[in-house]
């Protein structure tokens, strides 16, 4: 990516982030807006949303907020026509909108529980890339990131439902990856690992928070991934190891 302000290095480039109003999403839409990006920030929380565009205004950014619930398909759709006909382009795509559901066997997960993690896990994301991938490509370096969980190829007890609808999620993501190879798309899988989130709290509720990085922490660690120039299409990087970097599992 060209560098055309060491302090903006990503002025000029178009970032959308889903999930936008409060933890990794917030962090991370705080961020790329501060390095220059213009934030298509989305989220079904307006006051998160608003608070902060107010933060990346003071941080001399500039944000446009699309108060939406995911799983509006329709909605997504007019979204993607939206940033084609004011930008023409998307340069970066921070899917990162989730819910983890309820921890309980499989056997005893209620199909309304099973239906919900499924449309905002897999299907929305599978949406919101069938709208904006014509916008990816259009850029000179499009990135594409998946926020998923260690749950997605390792699984654990009671997680079901939310371990499956992540490995779905990277199997499609990998997906993808293979199918933009001869473009200027590159995408990847990241895994925040245990995160002061209030969805960690709800996961791991006699953890203490004072131990885990913030979301701030992790929204540093994917920004350097957004500017690597090597990063390899379809890796899964692990923040809390970045040893794992750049490699496929």
């Amino acid at each position: 990516m060209t560098l055309e302000n060491p302090d903006k290095p990503l002025s000029g480039q178009i970032a959308l982030v889903t999930g936008a109003s409060r933890g990794i999403g917030y962090a991370t839409a705080r961020t790329l807006g501060a390095a220059g990006a213009h934030v298509v920030a989305v989220a079904r929380t307006v006051g998160g949303l608003e608070e902060l565009d107010d933060e990346i205004k003071a941080a001399g950014g500039h944000a446009t907020l699309v108060p939406l619930d995911v799983t509006d398909v329709d909605g997504l759709d007019r979204m993607g026509a939206a940033i084609y006909e004011r930008w023409g382009k998307l340069d970066i795509l921070v899917a990162n909108a989730g819910v983890l559901g309820v921890i309980t066997p499989l056997a005893h997960l209620d199909p309304k529980d099973w239906q919900s993690l499924l449309d905002v896990n897999l299907t929305a994301n599978w949406r919101l890339l069938r709208s904006m991938d014509p916008l990816l490509r259009q850029a000179n370096a499009g990135r594409c990131l998946f926020l998923s969980s260690s749950v997605g190829s390792r699984p654990r007890a009671y997680w079901g439902g939310y371990a499956i609808t992540k490995a779905g999620l990277e199997m499609m993501a990998r997906t993808y990856a293979l199918e933009t190879l001869k473009t200027n798309v590159k995408v990847a899988i990241v895994n925040p690992g245990a995160t002061r989130t209030a969805m960690r709290a709800k996961a791991m509720p006699g953890e203490d928070p004072s131990a885990l990085p913030t979301p701030h922490d992790q929204a540093e660690k994917i920004l350097q991934i957004i500017q690597d120039p090597d990063l390899e299409s379809g890796a899964f990087v692990e923040l809390a190891d970045r040893s794992a970097d750049h490699k496929n599992t």
